[in-house]
């Protein structure tokens, strides 16, 4: 995710710090940058002398001071509340007391991860969506303390990043995943309760309700535990039964089943 916010930016123009701990991670984030910029330069979608002035925008860094006079940080760390509040804390020390600090977050609460900061106010969701350079949707979150301006300012980098920003409250789930993940969790019971397979349920989805994309390739898509962890924080938040995930999802994760990104979900991947 951190990956694809910063090609966003540096194709929008913008000087980009990437900070990572690991600097064979950064580099993995940098390549993967560079591999998706040139398919767009094999499609002609891009120029090859656009897309070399965009990587030599993009700055790899390893120490949190590195990012002192950014304008705006966004966090793109795992949905851990007290690793995202770590992340934040180092980042008020480090940055000037200008600097907007927006979180990634899709399911973890914009007003928690702000709590004790010196300064919440600064703090805005910016929930982009995966794979961020092709999703258009980013939601720019409210928490009870988030002044106006920041707000403003985050929902302007998002349109400049050629997005498309909504404004919401800091409510579970926010908008998208307070209605999605209960009814993917749905749609995983169906393929119990009705004896259908992933792939018959998909073509059902697609075709009957014209998804663009059907429920398990959605999750294999996000990455089951990426789903099974934010379904888990909406039921602790809520309590409500459908936002609890199906133990078909949880025992696929235990086994190490993540989608894609493991090469194996609910359909397996070269």
């Amino acid at each position: 995710m951190g990956a694809g916010i910063a090609q966003l930016a540096i194709e929008a123009g913008l000087d980009t710090i990437g900070l990572e701990a690991d600097r064979g991670q950064a580099e993995a984030g940098r390549d993967r940058i560079a591999h998706f910029l040139t398919r767009k330069v094999e499609k002609g979608q891009l120029d090859p002398e656009a897309r070399d002035a965009a990587l030599a925008r993009l700055c790899l860094v390893s120490d949190v001071a590195e990012l002192g006079g950014c304008e705006l940080v966004i966090e793109a760390v795992f949905e851990e509340l007290g690793a995202k509040r770590a992340v934040f804390a180092s980042l008020e020390r480090a940055c000037g007391s200008g600097t907007v600090l927006a979180t990634n977050t899709s399911a973890l609460s914009v007003g928690a991860i702000a709590e004790g900061l010196d300064d919440p106010g600064r703090v805005v969701g910016m929930h982009f969506f995966n794979p961020a350079p092709l999703m258009p949707l980013v939601e720019i979150v409210r928490a009870e303390r988030t002044r106006d301006d920041v707000v403003e300012t985050a929902y302007a980098l998002a349109a400049r990043l050629g997005r498309r920003p909504v404004r919401c409250a800091d409510t579970p789930g926010f908008v998208v995943n307070r209605v999605l993940i209960p009814l993917l969790n749905d749609c995983v019971r169906v393929l119990d309760e009705a004896g259908v397979g992933p792939e018959d349920l998909d073509t059902a989805l697609t075709l009957g309700a014209g998804w663009p994309l059907g429920p398990c390739a959605l999750l294999d898509l996000v990455g089951l535990d990426v789903h099974v962890h934010a379904s888990e924080t909406l039921h602790a938040a809520l309590g409500e039964e459908r936002m609890a995930p199906p133990a078909r999802l949880v025992e696929l994760v235990q086994a190490g089943k993540l989608g894609r990104k493991s090469g194996e979900g609910f359909y397996s991947y070269d």
